[in-house]
Parts: C-alpha cells; sequence; structure tokens
C-alpha cells in the first residue's frame, strides 16, 4: 500500500514523539498507523539518515539534540535591549524554522526578556535553549526579587497563589506607565507549553493537565534557583507548529478596543470546588476590565450557592456589560447555575 506525503509526515512526527516520551516507538506506531515493522524501521532509519534521533542500542532511541546556554550579566551591561538579545542568541538557531514559527520565537521571547529585564531586579540570567528535530525550548533562570512576590508585594495580595491567579486574566503589571500586562497572557497561548516557577509556585496556562517538565531537574541553574530564589521561565514550541501571533492576537482583541476578552480556567485556580462568596470576589476582580469572560469550568464537578450567586448575579448586577461565558459545566454545576440565574431575588 502506497503511503501518502502527509501520512508519512504523521508517522515521523508520531515516531519522534514516542521516542521523546520514551515509549514503545515501533510497536506503537505499527498499531497507530496500521503498518508493518519493516515500514516502521524504514522510517526510523530515515530519521537517523537526517540525524533527528540517534541509537543509543537496538530498539532504542534518543531525539538528537542541540544545547546552547548563555548567560547575561546586568553589571556587564548585557541586560539591556532584548531585541538585541535574541538576534545575537536565539536567532541563528532557529534560522532555519518557518517564518511564524520564528516570528512567534521573536514575540515571546523579546515579551519575557524584557520582563526580566524590567521587572526582577536580577543581576544575572541564563538562558538555555533546546532545539532537537520536532521541537525547540527555552528555559531562561534570573536571580531576581521572583515574579509571584513582585506582584504579590506591589498590589498587596494576601498571598502568592492570588498573585498568580491573577495573572491567568490579563491586564496584569506592576508598570502600567511602561507596559501593558499583555506579554505573559498571550506568550502562555501561544506556546505549546509555557510554565512559569517561582518560590515554590507554578503558572502554566493549563497548570491542572501540564506535561510532565521533570527533564529540566537536569539543569543546575533551575535548581539553583529554586532552591535560592528568582524566577525559572520553560517555553516550548513545535518547529513545525501552524500557530500565528495574529489569530492569538484576534481571539482576545478587536482593531477598537483592544484586549477585551480574557478565559479563565477554574482548575487552575481553585483545587477543589469552590463554594464561597470571598472565593467568587477574589475571582470577580478586575473582570469589569473585559467585555467578555469566558469562565472554563472542566474538572469542576460542584460550585457553592454563595460562590455562584456572587459570580452570576451580583458582579453581573453590577457589571451588565461585561459577558461571562460558563463553559464546559458538569451536571451539578449547571444547575447550581440555572439555579441563581433564575431565581427571583427580592
Amino acid at each position: 500500500m502506497r503511503i501518502t506525503k502527509d501520512k508519512k509526515e504523521a508517522v515521523l512526527s508520531y515516531i519522534l514523539e514516542k521516542i521523546d516520551s520514551n515509549d514503545n516507538v515501533v510497536q506503537k506506531t505499527m498499531e497507530a498507523f496500521d503498518i508493518s515493522r519493516k515500514t516502521v524501521f524504514k522510517y526510523i532509519d530515515e530519521l537517523l539518515s537526517i540525524n533527528a534521533i540517534k541509537r543509543i542500542k537496538r530498539g532504542e532511541y534518543v531525539l538528537s539534540k542541540s544545547v546552547s546556554i548563555f548567560s547575561l550579566s546586568r553589571e556587564k551591561g548585557d541586560l539591556n535591549r532584548e531585541e538585541v538579545i535574541f538576534v545575537d542568541n536565539v536567532e541563528p538557531i532557529i534560522a532555519g524554522l518557518p517564518q511564524n514559527v520564528k516570528n512567534i520565537w521573536e514575540y515571546v521571547f523579546s515579551e519575557m526578556m524584557n520582563n526580566a529585564i524590567d521587572h526582577s531586579n536580577a543581576k544575572k540570567v541564563t538562558v538555555s535553549v533546546i532545539k532537537d528535530f520536532a521541537n525547540t525550548t527555552i528555559i531562561m533562570c534570573d536571580n531576581g526579587v521572583g515574579i509571584f512576590k513582585k506582584i504579590k508585594d506591589f498590589f498587596g495580595y494576601d498571598s502568592l497563589d492570588d498573585a498568580i491567579s491573577e495573572l491567568f486574566k490579563g491586564k496584569l503589571t506592576t508598570d502600567s506607565l511602561n507596559h501593558s500586562g499583555e506579554g505573559i497572557f498571550f506568550s502562555s497561548r501561544i506556546m505549546d507549553e509555557f510554565v512559569i516557577i517561582s518560590d515554590g509556585k507554578v503558572f502554566s496556562h493549563n497548570k491542572y493537565d501540564m506535561t510532565d517538565i521533570s527533564s529540566l531537574e537536569d539543569y543546575a541553574e533551575l535548581e539553583r534557583v529554586l532552591s535560592n530564589k528568582g524566577t525559572v521561565l520553560y517555553m516550548s514550541l513545535s518547529n513545525k507548529s501552524n500557530k500565528r501571533i495574529v489569530d492569538v492576537f484576534n481571539k482576545y482583541s478587536d482593531v477598537e478596543n483592544g484586549f477585551i476578552k480574557t478565559d479563565i480556567v477554574l482548575r487552575n485556580i481553585f483545587s477543589s470546588a469552590p463554594i464561597s462568596r470571598s472565593q467568587a470576589k477574589r475571582l470577580c476582580e478586575r473582570l469589569s476590565d473585559f467585555n467578555e469572560v469566558e469562565l472554563d469550568f472542566e474538572g469542576i464537578e460542584w460550585m457553592g450557592q454563595g460562590f455562584a450567586h456572587q459570580l452570576f448575579v451580583v458582579f453581573k448586577n453590577n457589571n451588565p456589560k461585561v459577558k461571562l461565558i460558563p463553559l464546559k459545566m458538569s451536571e451539578d454545576v449547571e444547575k447550581m447555575y440555572n439555579h441563581v440565574v433564575n431565581t427571583k431575588y427580592k
């Protein structure tokens, strides 16, 4: 049976994915595509020939990776212009990637490096760029004050968790005169993986369904930062991604009003069912800055009457121009939602 070009690309990508996850690559590929063992090894040989993978021993392979590490010192004047840092250190590594992927990396890297330069008070930033045939990953470590602590102290939040919760919404900045507070929000949504670690806390757009990043522990700089102070940023994107920056911006913005939409995955904020009015009040802070808010209830099995009433009745009555859109509600969550929105209160 002749294999089409598209199917071949799919098989090669699947093999790379299974090798990266240390899965049973040959058997899994045979089953997934209904092809013979001989065909699978044909594609493995092709990947070996272009140095996309390396054979460790019979039947075991690893992705071929290039690792480039560079350190930037504020004292030496390195932490100055983020676009220069990108051009000098990152652009040559991703030069052969599709233009849309290069555009994404230029935007995200520049935004995150600018945050390190302007907000972290770090004396040193260490950057690792890891590239293989399938993905490019950038790990940025600084020895600054710590992003969550900086936000907590600036806004007077009660806890680091409160600071992280506000990051999920967007439009959060400690320097409103010079920054829009959009960088982390849009970067986290355009990357395949985007994780911030600081003071033992984690921020990720898909925090509760986060890919295992335990391999980061191999990096001495990460271990140093986690045991001391500072911030670690982990970003990864497929080298063949079809994402475009403009599509992400268009999803949350319009030409006339700018950044007007946001979405919040509630499991990122609440580790258990949200119950109280105080939880809802905390969630509602700054939502009036948006015209439309999507609330993703996936994984939330129940919510309290006080929480639901405060969010969908009190907040809505006080902010009629803000459209709250609940998504992926369980049967019990939907029942409580219908109860509070349909009850006539005197």
